[in-house]
């Protein structure tokens, strides 16, 4: 994939944690729940479908009350141990999604010291991109990032 800056987002980490551990908690819908929204909210995993065409929704609560939409996004490759791809353009199935917004390719390679985690957040203009960095993207998907490093890093 051409990282594009004009587009593009991207958070790097390293995480203290085999490769197989960090794609663990990216693929067990128990899992990904504890670390996928950064605390306090909570997070629910409605579906969790890892292969191409595979649907991924999840809820929120912010105050550990009743859940509402968070996210409704569709697998668009996997490949095993690796790299997941997926949209939030389309919902499970292929199915259009009413509002598009963003392509998340999470990749996992190993490193000396545990993995080496990127999650590369594509938009289809620079304006859109814009939005989502004031919107708090990096500290949204750097808390998350960290989240995960807790989790894995503590198994």
């Amino acid at each position: 994939m051409n990282f594009r800056p004009e587009t593009d987002l991207e958070i790097t980490r390293l995480i203290k944690a085999p490769r197989n551990v960090v794609w663990q908690a990216w693929t067990n819908p128990e899992q990904f729940a504890q670390w996928w929204i950064p605390a306090p909210a909570l997070c629910r995993v409605v579906e969790m479908d890892v292969r191409p065409g595979g649907a991924l929704p999840t809820e929120m609560s912010e105050d550990g009350g009743a859940f509402g939409p968070h996210m409704d996004a569709c697998y668009l490759a996997v490949e095993e141990g690796r790299k997941i791809v997926l949209t939030n353009a389309l919902s499970g199935g292929w199915r259009p999604a009413a509002s598009p917004f963003m392509t998340a390719i999470i990749t996992l390679d190993d490193h000396d010291q545990g993995t080496a985690y990127r999650a590369q957040v594509l938009h289809k203009d620079a304006e859109t991109r814009a939005w989502h960095e004031e919107m708090g993207f990096f500290d949204g998907w750097g808390t998350v990032a960290a989240q995960l490093a807790a989790l894995v890093e503590r198994q």
